[in-house]
């Protein structure tokens, strides 16, 4: 029998896999095609697209997360006089064999182009007292938008600060073709995770390569260079001792940034780092600067733009998409400033 909704099986497949709430899954939609047509086939189709599907086979989400998935489509079945489907059982079991690895799990999250971006990362909001082992919400945001607008990044140098676990710039680097691109944060432990879901995605990050130090020809374009498989490099940056001799050396032609704007400290040295990147390129060009902000705080948010202003630190909204495929449930207040430095 055909799928009465088609498309279904897909949407499940995309939330699952991205591990988002359970309760943002399309459950009513499932439920009123058993309703319409009460079959296991649809179920098995779910089935084959979430918990067998080869990415969660290989990258599963929590134990948990798939053990609650599982008893809910359980119930779904139940509740119809569909034939039973002794698969959902059959993974339910193997799933409740398993020991729970409560520190860690795996999100996949589907391209536009087909492709997949794969991160392991921390199950905890703040994990070895960072809160970078994670991704946020306006990192999804500034990757959608950056998918939309690849002609910024084509080519170029691309800097992003505060990179956290990597999806933001992995997304950038399997589709919009950058040149190099320098993936940075400061805390150790999120340097570690970043190496390895960047590796974990396809892509090596040059070996034994001192960023600090990079000369001048390391960084300059080459005419026809193919931007198939981006140099990429990880750095550790930290904003406040960072000098202008170390961004020289990146030569960043474009600058990125998602949710690093949450704490008044931090501003005061992200904004003295930008002060230093206006004129660190070596024909004083100043990169072009974007930053993804969630509005959680409209205080903290106001004082970014006052202690912008106060640097003479021009800065415009740039227009935003009213959704973002990635977060599928929830669209939370995110606004992408331009920055001219």
């Amino acid at each position: 029998m055909a799928e009465p909704r088609p498309g279904l099986a897909l949407r499940f497949q995309r939330r699952f896999l991205a591990a988002r709430p359970l309760r943002s899954l399309p459950w009513p939609e499932l439920e009123q095609s058993l309703r319409t047509a009460p079959d296991s086939a649809l179920l098995e189709d779910i089935l084959h697209k979430t918990i067998l599907h080869p990415l969660c086979v290989k990258y599963p989400p929590s134990a948990k997360y798939r053990r609650c998935f599982l008893t809910e489509l359980i119930k779904k079945l139940e509740s119809t006089a569909a034939e039973p489907l002794d698969e959902l059982y059959e993974a339910l079991a193997d799933v409740l064999k398993e020991e729970e690895q409560s520190t860690h799990c795996y999100k996949n999250y589907l391209l536009p182009s087909g492709d997949w971006v794969s991160l392991c990362e921390s199950t905890a909001l703040i994990s070895g007292g960072t809160t970078g082992l994670l991704t946020w919400e306006a990192a999804l945001h500034l990757a959608q938008w950056a998918l939309q607008n690849p002609s910024l990044f084509r080519g170029r140098t691309i800097l992003e600060l505060g990179s956290g676990i990597g999806f933001t710039g992995i997304a950038i680097c399997k589709t919009c073709q950058p040149r190099t691109f320098i993936f940075s944060d400061c805390h150790p432990l999120v340097l570690r995770q970043l190496g390895e879901n960047i590796q974990l995605n396809g892509f090596t990050p040059e070996p034994d390569v001192s960023w600090s130090i990079q000369t001048e020809s390391q960084g300059q374009e080459v005419e026809g260079e193919s931007c198939q498989n981006p140099k990429v490099i990880v750095a550790e940056l930290d904003w406040g001792s960072v000098t202008e001799k170390q961004l020289l050396g990146l030569r960043a032609e474009v600058v990125i940034a998602a949710d690093v704007v949450y704490d008044p400290e931090i501003i005061v040295a992200l904004i003295g780092m930008l002060q230093k990147l206006s004129t660190c390129r070596a024909d004083r060009t100043a990169p072009e600067v974007f930053i993804a902000s969630t509005i959680r705080n409209p205080d903290t948010y106001q004082l970014f733009q006052a202690e912008l202003d106060k640097a003479g630190i021009r800065w415009q909204v740039i227009p935003a998409h009213s959704s973002c495929n990635f977060l599928y449930d929830v669209q939370p207040d995110v606004t992408i400033l331009q920055l001219f430095i």
